[in-house]
């Protein structure tokens, strides 16, 4: 067998890892990257009240707005977390040989999609699907709040959800500006670092910002109330 023929042979079966594994990186940008952003902007009416919450949150403008949602959110974050676990079971620290920054963001990418898998998990089933299937409504601004106030655990899970959630995100699009050849040279790599940071320290305070909104709530005698009201006639939502 030739050199040529065999580097052929050698060559095909590498097209399909890249393959998927820009496929994915493309799913994680588009559209959950945009998702993302627009539901951490959209919590943000925390800071206006229950109804501002209520009506940017869990109020679709159109019948067909929540499929939409469904379609272009879940499936792509199922294929998302599919190729990410592939990735995980491929995964070999090197930290040892080589403990350098870039390394060390390794590791903390893959930590951090372990704990935001969990995050993303426990909160879709108790802030969408759940209230929807069992109670036929979306959650109340006054149990979420009043669950970030009395009820530490919650606050926790929250808290260190959108910090991994943030980190991921911001990571993970420099690693797609790479992996897409959109930076190519250690000069840009060492140029988008710092937006890298700046990303990710934006969607940490807009997260965590939205969590001091909902805390600040919580301790409200007109969400204590209508907390108190819904358990009564709903039972407890969590």
């Amino acid at each position: 067998m030739s050199t040529q023929a065999a580097t052929s042979a050698t060559a095909l079966p590498q097209k399909t890892p890249l393959l998927q594994s820009r496929l994915g990186s493309f799913l994680a940008v588009v559209p959950l990257s945009i998702w993302v952003v627009n539901h951490l902007w959209a919590n943000l009416a925390a800071f206006q009240g229950a109804q501002a919450w209520q009506s940017a949150v869990t109020e679709y403008k159109h019948p067909f707005s929540q499929i939409f949602t469904f379609i272009i959110v879940l499936l792509p974050l199922l294929f998302h977390t599919g190729w990410g676990i592939m990735r995980l079971f491929s995964f070999r620290p090197n930290n040892v040989a080589y403990n350098n920054y870039g390394n060390i963001k390794y590791i903390l990418q893959r930590a951090a999609s372990v704990g935001v898998l969990g995050f993303l998990g426990a909160h879709i089933w108790l802030a969408f699907l759940q209230p929807r299937l069992l109670h036929g409504a979306a959650e109340p601004f006054a149990v979420i709040a009043y669950e970030m106030r009395w009820h530490p655990p919650t606050l926790i899970v929250y808290t260190l959800g959108i910090l991994g959630t943030a980190y991921h995100l911001a990571n993970g699009l420099q690693g797609f500006a790479m992996g897409w050849g959109l930076v190519a040279s250690e000069r840009s790599m060492r140029r988008l670092e710092p937006w890298t940071i700046g990303l990710f320290l934006v969607l940490l305070a807009m997260g965590w910002g939205v969590l001091y909104a909902m805390f600040q709530a919580g301790g409200t005698e007109a969400i204590m109330q209508a907390r108190d009201a819904i358990v009564a006639t709903q039972g407890d939502m969590h």
